[in-house]
C-alpha cells in the first residue's frame, strides 16, 4: 500500500494544522477526523422512555418512582401523578421552571428534561391507572369536611369543591384532583401558597383562601382530602 493511500491530501493537512490540534503521537489529526468528532459531539441524544425515566432516571434525571412512588401514587409530603390531566402536570413543571413555584427539589430536574421532556413524562403519568380508594373515608362531620364541603362564608371562603369539582376530583386544567392526594402534600401545598413560595394559582384565588385558614384547618382539610376515592381526571380539550 503506497503513501499516498494512508496519508491525507496536503490540503487536508494543512487545514488540521490550522486547526491547531495535534494527535497523542504528535501528528496532525486528520480533517476528516476532526469533523466527524465534532458531529459526534453536537448529534441528539435520543430522549429516554418516559417509564424508564419514571422507574429508573437517566440524563441528569432521578428516577420520578423514588418520590412520587412506584405508580405514581404519591408518598408522604409528595404528589400522586398517576390519573391527573396532562397538561395541568405540564403547567406545574413550566412554574417549576420560571420560578413561580419554587421547588428546589424539582428545578433540576425540569431544566433537565425540557419542553419536550416535560411533555412527555405529563403524559405517561395522566394514563397511569389510579391508586386503589383509602380504606378508611372521612364523614361528613370529620372536622375538615365542612371546610372542603361547605367553607366558611363569614370569612369568604367558599367550600373547596366549588373549584375542585365533587370531593375534590379535579376540574380541567387550572384545578387539580386533590383527592386522593398524600395530606402532607395538601399541607405543604397550602402552606406554600400562604408564605408566598407558590404564586402560580388563577386570580391569587389560592392565596386568597390559605391566608385565611390556620394551621390546625389546614391539616383537617387535608386528611378529609386525603381519605377521598381518586378519580380520573377528564382529558382537556385545549390545543396542546
Amino acid at each position: 500500500m503506497s503513501d499516498s493511500m494512508i496519508s491525507p491530501p496536503l490540503s487536508m493537512s494543512r487545514q488540521a494544522r490550522r486547526a491547531g490540534v495535534r494527535s497523542p503521537a504528535g501528528g496532525w489529526l486528520p480533517a476528516l477526523l476532526l469533523a466527524a468528532l465534532a458531529l459526534t459531539a453536537v448529534a441528539p441524544v435520543k430522549a429516554a422512555d418516559p417509564a424508564v425515566v419514571a422507574a429508573s432516571g437517566g440524563g441528569g434525571v432521578a428516577a420520578c418512582a423514588s418520590c412520587h412512588g412506584a405508580a405514581g401514587e404519591g408518598m408522604a409530603s409528595f404528589p400522586r401523578l398517576a390519573g391527573m390531566n396532562a397538561n395541568y402536570l405540564y403547567r406545574q413543571m413550566e412554574a417549576i421552571g420560571d420560578g413561580s413555584r419554587n421547588n428546589p427539589v424539582m428545578k433540576p430536574i425540569v431544566d433537565a428534561l425540557g419542553v419536550k421532556g416535560m411533555r412527555e413524562m405529563a403524559d405517561y403519568y395522566a394514563t397511569l391507572p389510579l391508586p386503589a380508594a383509602p380504606r378508611e373515608v372521612p364523614g361528613a362531620t370529620s372536622p375538615g369536611a365542612g371546610l372542603a364541603l361547605r367553607g366558611d362564608w363569614d370569612r369568604n371562603i367558599p367550600g373547596c369543591v366549588q373549584c375542585h369539582g365533587p370531593r375534590g376530583t379535579g376540574v380541567g386544567d387550572q384545578f387539580p384532583a386533590i383527592a386522593g392526594q398524600p395530606a402532607g402534600y395538601i399541607v405543604s401545598q397550602l402552606k406554600a401558597w400562604k408564605d408566598g413560595s407558590r404564586k402560580n394559582d388563577p386570580l391569587e384565588l389560592m392565596r386568597h383562601l390559605s391566608a385565611q385558614l390556620s394551621e390546625t384547618e389546614m391539616r383537617d382539610v387535608a386528611a378529609w382530602f386525603s381519605g377521598q376515592s381518586p378519580k380520573a381526571a377528564p382529558a382537556s380539550k385545549e390545543s396542546r
